[in-house]
């Protein structure tokens, strides 16, 4: 069996026409060749697979070269040339600075650094994956790349520029590599398709473009992937089934029933997602992608940012003509949303379900801000009914009509008649709202009524409100009852009492004989705050426990100042005590605690 070459390696560019997608870089790089203005130090930058190893060892080779051509690329039959193509060249060393981090491997290549190359003018230093050098390393390598021997050049690379040391990107030309274009990775991958001879559809490379993300080599290794699994015959629905991706169909058919608010549609839709083993929470995500694909083609002058193919940018086109960008703006936010708690969802199909029900229904809604930020619209019925239920016709609103309150025993005595009467007024007739568009409406006036009692209303005696207060029984008395009674009030108060709740948790409570239940307080001030609430308790514990004795009776309990909590008014009253200059200043002010 041959052994096989990935295409990353097979086809990676050997000169600086070869590289794809980064034009202005290698230009700028064989025109310091040509004029032979060279730096100590350069700095490759960018994101993976773009290009930044590959760039620098193309021009560790043209400087190198004894007859560069006019255009300052190697010419590839020098000897060192030959010698670089077949790795035995001397002159230039690689080193991963992932694995040679530490401040030993950096004085290693300083010695190296000190003897003059062998063969050609320049000794070439190529540190990849720069950002991992410790920060004792990056110091120790700073002096070098400050002033190093008029022979030697660095070139550092790394994917992650912002962990560098300030100091070393201060000594270095810094060149930023862009991610490429997918007309590019395209094109390139057509290439490599006619020179191993398979067979391609065109949406198939855009896919695999798409999954390379920018990068060269990892659409290169997406390319050979597939190509394995479909023998040689890359077809989209191939691409699909080997890269386990969703068909964007799928979420163009799914905008259009959000369009046409076919609810029942979504639904299905969502569910022959989850039937080919897709997850939720990634099919959200993907459709809020596609819709903010949608939403930069609303507009011609942004459509140009849509990084893909002219069948496939019509197509958002075409879409984006019949969608609304305040439903765009709410959709892409509602996807997001729930993209981002699916994971975290007890019933994680029913919240997507309920996400695409209120992006149908609000699809064409003409009622939503126009921002499309403001809160969600309220689901609507799903299904009609089988029997329409006709509507009014509109009518012109009109103010509430206030009717007179008929008398009730609750608040009139038996005896009383009605006195006086005031006759109603005439209404004057209000001009319709059609023919004064911007009147205000007026209320309607309501004639009143006024009752006067034919005699005086009798106050209700002591002896009557006796009667009509609760009777309780006479049941022993647990402690612990009492106790478990006590709190459950406490912690059944409403959060603008939690004063009161945090008192009751504080104090200790003790029963005694013929029902009297002694309340032990810290202070004369807390003693004072719970007087008026003493009522509400007890009858609360005498209902509870069923026993009219329960009476409550508070005392004050000297504790250690160390362990009392203070309030801001007794803090107060504590500060004045001790000192009698902030009582002072409190009076004169007029200060009272907050």
């Amino acid at each position: 069996m041959d052994n096989f070459i990935v295409s990353a390696r097979k086809y990676r560019p050997a000169t600086f026409d070869d590289v794809v997608g980064q034009h202005s870089l290698t230009n700028t790089l064989k025109r310091a060749i040509i004029n032979h203005k060279l730096a100590g130090a350069y700095l490759f930058c960018g994101p993976r697979g773009v290009g930044k190893t590959t760039c620098a060892r193309i021009f560790a080779k043209a400087i190198n070269c004894f007859h560069p051509g006019n255009d300052g690329e190697a010419c590839n039959e020098c000897e060192s040339c030959i010698s670089f193509n077949e790795g035995r060249s001397m002159n230039i060393q690689e080193l991963n600075a992932a694995a040679n981090n530490s401040v030993d491997d950096i004085r290693g290549i300083i010695e190296q650094v000190r003897i003059p190359p062998q063969l050609g003018n320049y000794k070439v230093i190529i540190l990849d994956e720069v950002h991992m050098l410790s920060p004792s390393a990056s110091n120790a390598l700073l002096k070098t790349l400050e002033e190093p021997p008029s022979y030697v050049i660095f070139i550092l690379a790394t994917t992650e520029k912002q962990k560098i040391l300030p100091t070393i990107l201060s000594r270095c030309q810094i060149f930023d590599f862009n991610r490429m274009e997918e007309a590019d990775i395209i094109g390139q991958l057509k290439k490599v398709a006619a020179n191993e001879q398979i067979t391609y559809e065109e949406r198939a490379l855009s896919l695999i473009a798409q999954k390379a993300d920018g990068g060269m080599r990892d659409a290169l290794s997406v390319f050979d992937q597939v190509t394995s699994f479909s023998a040689g015959n890359i077809t989209y629905d191939s691409a699909l089934k080997c890269l386990g991706l969703l068909d964007t169909d799928f979420y163009f058919r799914m905008t259009d029933a959000f369009i046409g608010q076919r609810i029942s549609e979504c639904l299905l839709l969502f569910n022959d997602v989850v039937n080919k083993g897709f997850d939720g929470g990634i099919f959200m995500g993907g459709l809020a992608s596609h819709l903010r694909n949608v939403l930069v083609c609303t507009d011609a002058a942004t459509a140009t940012l849509l990084d893909a193919s002219e069948h496939l940018r019509q197509q958002y086109v075409e879409q984006a003509q019949r969608c609304h960008p305040k439903f765009l703006y709410r959709a892409i936010r509602a996807c997001d949303k729930c993209s981002n708690e699916y994971r975290y969802s007890f019933n994680k199909r029913l919240s997507v379900e309920i996400t695409l029900i209120e992006l149908a229904q609000a699809a064409n809604s003409d009622n939503d801000d126009a921002s499309g930020l403001g809160p969600t619209q309220k689901l609507k019925p799903l299904f009609k009914d089988s029997q329409p239920t006709p509507q009014a016709a509109p009518t012109t609103a009109q103010p509430p009509v206030q009717r007179p309150t008929p008398p009730t025993a609750a608040n009139v005595p038996p005896a009383a008649q009605p006195a006086e009467t005031t006759q109603p007024q005439p209404a004057q007739p209000a001009q319709s709202q059609q023919t004064r568009p911007n009147s205000t409406l007026r209320a309607i006036h309501t004639p009143s009524i006024r009752l006067k009692p034919s005699k005086p209303v009798e106050e209700p005696s002591p002896a009557k409100l006796q009667e009509a207060a609760p009777q309780y029984g006479n049941a022993p008395i647990n402690p612990n009852m009492l106790n478990y009674y006590w709190t459950q009030y406490a912690k059944g108060l409403p959060e603008e009492e939690s004063a009161l709740r945090g008192r009751m948790e504080q104090m200790s409570i003790q029963l005694r004989d013929n029902g009297e239940v002694e309340v032990w307080t810290n202070n004369e001030f807390v003693n004072s705050f719970m007087k008026p609430y003493l009522p509400q308790i007890e009858a609360f514990l005498r209902e509870k426990l069923d026993n009219g004795s329960i009476h409550l009776q508070l005392h004050v309990h000297i504790t250690k100042e160390q362990t009392l909590r203070y309030n801001p008014h007794e803090l107060v009253n504590k500060l004045m005590q001790e000192n009698k200059g902030f009582a002072n200043l409190k009076n004169s002010l007029g200060l009272e605690p907050d």
